[in-house]
C-alpha cells in the first residue's frame, strides 16, 4: 500500500513539474492581460482578456496556434451574434436558448472545432445575460480578446516550457511500455507462461492512449520551439524525437502482433525456442537504452549498437509457424527502432541477417 501510495505521489510530483511552466504563464499572463485592458484601453471590466491567455496557454497539450485562432474568432462571432440578436429580442430564458442556438448552430457551419463551437456559444451567453451588448461593448470585447491572445503567445515564447522535457516524459513513456511488453513477452515463453502471454497482450492493447499523447507532446513542444526564440538553437534536437515518433509507433503496433502470436505459440506442440526469448529481452533493453539516451539529449549510438547485435544474430534454422511469425515480427520491431535512431530504412532492413532457405520455404 505505501508502495504505491509513493509511486502515485511521485507520479503526481511529476505532472506537477511538467506543468508548473504553464501554470506560471496562464498566472502571470492572465494578471497582465487584465491590467492592460484596463489601464491601456480604458475597459472597466475586461473578463475577456485573461480568459483569453488561460486558453492559449492552456494546461494540457495540444495545438496552442490553433487554438488561438478559433478564440479570438469564437469570441468575436460570440459576442457579435449575441450583441445583435440581444438588441433586437432582449434577454430572458427563451432569448438565451435562442442565442445559444443560433450561435452555435452557426459556428458548427464554419468550423467543427470543439473550441471554436464552445467559445461561441459560451460568449453569447455572456453576452446576453452578465453584460448585455451597449453599442461599442462587442468591439471592446473583441479587444479585450485579442489582447489576451497576444499576452499568451507573448508568455509562451518569453516563460516557455522546456519542449525536451514535455517530449521526453512522453516518448518515455511509450518506450517504456513497449520494454514492458517485449520482456513480459520473453519471460512467457522461457516459463511457458500462457497467463503471463495474456498480461502482456493487454498491457500491449492499452499501449495507442500513450501513443497519442507522445504525438501531442510533439506537436505542443514543435509549437514551443517556433514561438519561443530562447529554444530556436535546440531545433536539432527536438529533431531526434521527430525521428523517433513514428518507427515508435510502428514498433508497438508489431509488439501487439508478436504478444498474440506468443499467446498461440504457447498452446501449439512446437513452442517458440529460448533463442527468442533471449532476442526478446535483448530488444527489450535497446528500447529502455534509447529511452535513455533520448531523454538525455545524447545522439542514439549505444542503442543503436545493441540493435545492429541483435539484427545480426543467427535464428534457429527450423521454427515452428507461430514462432517463425514472432521472429518475423520481431525482426520488423528492430528495423522500427533502427529507424527511430536515425537510420534510414534500407540501411535498417539490410542489417537484418537475411532469411535462409528453411525460412524462406515456411514463408
Amino acid at each position: 500500500m505505501r508502495t504505491r501510495l509513493g509511486d502515485h505521489l511521485k507520479e503526481r510530483l511529476s505532472t506537477f513539474g511538467l506543468a508548473a511552466p504553464s501554470i506560471a504563464q496562464c498566472a502571470v499572463g492572465a494578471a497582465l492581460a487584465w491590467a492592460i485592458a484596463v489601464q491601456v484601453l480604458g475597459h472597466p471590466q475586461p473578463f475577456f482578456a485573461p480568459i483569453s491567455v488561460l486558453i492559449c496557454v492552456g494546461v494540457g497539450l495540444g495545438q496552442r496556434l490553433r487554438r488561438v485562432a478559433e478564440l479570438v474568432i469564437g469570441v468575436s462571432l460570440g459576442v457579435g451574434l449575441g450583441d445583435l440578436l440581444v438588441s433586437w429580442i432582449g434577454s430572458g430564458w427563451w432569448q438565451i436558448a435562442l442565442v445559444v442556438a443560433l450561435a452555435m448552430g452557426t459556428a458548427v457551419l464554419l468550423d467543427s472545432g470543439s473550441l471554436f463551437v464552445a467559445q461561441v456559444g459560451s460568449s453569447a451567453v455572456l453576452v446576453a445575460t452578465v453584460v448585455p451588448g451597449d453599442g461599442d461593448g462587442g468591439l471592446d470585447r473583441m479587444a479585450d480578446a485579442l489582447t489576451g491572445s497576444v499576452i499568451g503567445i507573448a508568455a509562451v515564447a518569453l516563460l516557455p516550457a522546456s519542449p525536451f522535457t514535455i517530449a521526453a516524459k512522453h516518448l518515455s513513456g511509450v518506450l517504456d511500455a513497449l520494454s514492458t511488453v517485449l520482456e513480459q513477452a520473453a519471460v512467457s515463453i522461457e516459463k511457458r507462461d500462457v497467463e503471463l502471454a495474456a498480461e502482456a497482450l493487454e498491457e500491449a492493447r492499452s499501449t495507442q492512449a500513450a501513443v497519442e499523447e507522445f504525438e501531442q507532446a510533439l506537436e505542443t513542444s514543435k509549437e514551443i520551439i517556433m514561438i519561443s526564440p530562447l529554444h530556436w538553437h535546440r531545433r536539432a534536437r527536438l529533431a531526434r524525437y521527430e525521428t523517433a515518433a513514428v518507427p515508435v509507433d510502428l514498433a508497438l503496433r508489431n509488439a501487439r502482433v508478436l504478444v498474440r502470436r506468443t499467446l498461440a505459440a504457447l498452446g501449439e506442440s512446437s513452442p517458440p525456442p529460448a533463442e527468442l526469448a533471449e532476442s526478446l529481452r535483448e530488444v527489450s533493453e535497446a528500447a529502455l537504452l534509447l529511452q535513455l539516451e533520448l531523454g538525455a539529449g545524447r545522439e542514439p549510438t549505444l542503442s543503436r549498437q545493441a540493435l545492429l547485435a541483435v539484427a545480426a544474430k543467427e535464428r534457429p534454422e527450423r521454427l515452428g509457424f507461430s514462432a517463425h511469425v514472432i521472429n518475423a515480427q520481431l525482426r520488423s520491431i528492430v528495423v522500427d527502432l533502427l529507424q527511430a535512431t536515425g537510420l534510414e530504412h534500407g540501411d535498417a532492413t539490410a542489417a537484418l541477417v537475411p532469411l535462409d532457405a528453411s525460412e524462406q520455404r515456411q514463408a
